[in-house]
């Protein structure tokens, strides 16, 4: 007797009208045997109507298969562009929802903390000498104040061997509204923009061209063999290794072993050319270009949808009975790769650092959309030995490394409430 998914059978069938009804009494977040929701299965075979229905009783987006794929990811392999597009914006919508809903338990906890100054220093570096020697550093600075915090900091943003540099304050007001608490303050330009939470339509189109043109990458940071050993000096006699950091807090040197950068790309979705254009194209994208060109009447010209691929063979009872992850194909034959790499980390743990572990994850949850610190929370979150992480030495991308020292922190009780304004001289800039 095959197991019962009554959900994802009526996907698999294409029983609109069942499914319609049975998403009144069942919740559609239910994985079946082989880790795929019924959203899964609904892109993956090209059912436009059940995907519709599924993300209007809010499917998950973000959740994962047993292979590590999301509906989104198999949605990009299948090529319709309407369904890559509300996809997009769902998984945009559930994660403003899902902010929202822990942010007054993250406003609370701000306000209990004391108010402090805080300084992070970063360093990049690289195993490739070329790189290392072009990578930034930043010396990032915190102010807490109620349920208030600002950062600021000259490297706006890093990622895939770009960086941007600028003199940029963030500022976080638990109270305001969600859509008017976080404004992005340029100092060199004398400007400032609220960080909008939703974007345009044409962000989202131009999202879904690099998404539609680029590899289907899932990478993720692999803790389940993780440990820590305390670093030791001395070559006969053996001792633990002790550092001061910052010239003030006492810490406990501790080498992170076990940790590996998983990382898996599909390109079935892409033809020969789109892989000779992809270089050159994501390099334009990167700089603020399109991902395609303009029309003869200044039109941007998207990215079409693909020829759908040829509909699955398999009936419902050869998927749901084959072996837990093996069954057939559904969709487009995967072309796919995956690389491992371990990493070799380091941490500082102290006792002496007067913030714990848990005030810097709330501090971090306000500024986390940020690649390089979303990096130091993942690691944060990690099972540390007992004391502070004041020096941390962590992977950020295959090539790159960073080391973050917490250089300086001090509970403050006169921190000025004008660093948390804009500035009257400052000029609201909403075309960026």
């Amino acid at each position: 007797m095959s197991e019962s998914y009554p959900l994802h059978e009526c996907v698999f069938k294409g029983d609109t009208r069942k499914l319609s009804q049975l998403l009144r009494s069942h919740e559609p977040t239910e994985k079946d045997k082989h880790g795929n929701t019924p959203l899964h299965l609904a892109v993956m075979l090209g059912r436009k109507e059940c995907t519709y229905l599924l993300l209007a009783h809010g499917a998950p987006v973000k959740v994962k298969n047993q292979q590590g794929w999301s509906p989104l990811a198999e949605a990009i392999s299948y090529g319709d562009r309407q369904i890559i597009c509300s996809l997009l914006k769902k998984l945009k919508q559930q994660a403003r929802e899902q902010m929202d809903q822990r942010r007054p338990n993250l406003v609370k906890a701000l306000k209990q903390m004391g108010d402090f100054y805080m300084e992070l220093k970063w360093d990049f570096h690289s195993w490739v000498p070329l790189i290392s020697r072009i990578l930034p550093s930043d010396v990032c600075k915190i102010h807490k104040s109620g349920c208030s915090i600002r950062l600021d900091t000259t490297l706006v943003d890093f990622s895939d061997m770009r960086w941007e540099r600028g003199d940029i304050s963030f500022i976080f007001r638990g109270e305001n509204p969600p859509k008017d608490s976080l404004t992005a303050l340029d100092n060199e330009c004398r400007c400032y923009q609220h960080v909008r939470h939703e974007e345009t339509e044409m962000e989202i189109e131009d999202e879904v061209d690099i998404l539609m043109s680029s590899d289907i990458l899932a990478a993720q940071m692999s803790t389940k063999s993780i440990s820590f050993t305390k670093a030791q000096s001395g070559w006969i006699f053996r001792e633990d290794k002790k550092e001061t950091v910052a010239g003030q807090y006492d810490s406990d040197l501790y080498t992170i072993n076990g940790l590996t950068l998983e990382q898996r790309k599909r390109r079935e979705h892409l033809s020969r050319d789109d892989l000779q254009k992809n270089k050159a194209l994501m390099e334009s994208l990167t700089k603020g270009g399109q991902a395609q060109g303009y029309d003869q009447n200044g039109e941007i010209i998207r990215r079409a949808s693909l020829q759908p691929p040829p509909s699955p063979s398999i009936s419902w009872e050869e998927y749901i009975g084959a072996e837990p992850g093996q069954y057939p194909n559904m969709g487009r034959e995967v072309v796919y790769k995956e690389s491992n790499k371990n990493f070799r980390a380091t941490v500082a743990m102290s006792k002496d650092f007067p913030l714990s572990v848990d005030m810097l994850l709330n501090v971090l949850e306000v500024i986390a959309p940020f690649k390089h610190f979303s990096k130091l929370r993942e690691f944060v979150t990690l099972k540390l030995p007992s004391g502070f992480p004041v020096k941390i030495d962590i992977p950020i991308l295959p090539t790159v490394s960073a080391k973050i020292t917490f250089q300086k922190f001090e509970f403050r009780d006169d921190i000025s409430p004008d660093l948390f304004v804009i500035p009257s001289d400052y000029k609201e800039d909403s075309m960026r």
